[in-house]
């Protein structure tokens, strides 16, 4: 075995590593969104499940997908949410009787759709693998194009919007503060 194959497999190994620890890192925040009964704490672990899928982006080197992800997802998806928070007057604390009576019945529903899912997945990939992305060539071109084509012409526009959420930010705090 040479030189370079080992290293390829070396990295194969540590991206797989990587994957699955951020894998689990997410599972555990998606957990937590739906068990908490805070609700900024339910929207910051949707930001760590958010971060993880960014994160998982960058181990598929797909870095302006991943880039996309953080600022439309986390960036202003997040601040929506949070605003809906503060301009409803939610209470911050823990808030109790939010299930309903038939909640154990997802999970057995929940379970049948994990297995399904993981069937359908398991049957559609076999043993494929992934190929090496090419870093140059087309690929990398297509990328560098569709970002000069947003960013270059609407590169004013996206910071003036910056001020609008940081103004609507400022508006929904002040709104939402008891005198």
């Amino acid at each position: 075995m040479s030189l370079a194959l080992l290293a390829a497999d070396d990295v194969n190994v540590a991206q797989n590593v990587a994957f699955g620890i951020i894998a689990a890192i997410m599972i555990f925040a998606a957990l937590s969104v739906v068990t908490t009964k805070n609700v900024v704490h339910a929207a910051l672990w949707l930001v760590t499940v958010l971060g993880g899928v960014a994160a998982q982006y960058i181990l598929a080197a797909a870095e302006f997908v991943a880039v996309s992800q953080v600022m439309v997802y986390i960036g202003a998806v997040m601040v929506l949410f949070l605003f809906g928070i503060m301009l409803t007057r939610a209470r911050i604390g823990a808030d109790e009787g939010l299930n309903n009576s038939t909640w154990a019945l997802g999970i057995p529903v929940a379970a049948l759709l994990l297995g399904l899912l993981a069937y359908v997945v398991l049957d559609a990939v076999e043993d494929t693998t992934i190929r090496e992305p090419q870093l140059t060539g087309a690929n990398n071109e297509a990328t560098l194009e569709i970002a000069d084509r947003i960013l270059s012409p609407y590169l004013v526009p996206f910071f003036g919007m910056t001020f609008v959420l940081l103004a609507a930010a400022i508006g929904a705090i002040v709104l939402a503060r008891k005198d």
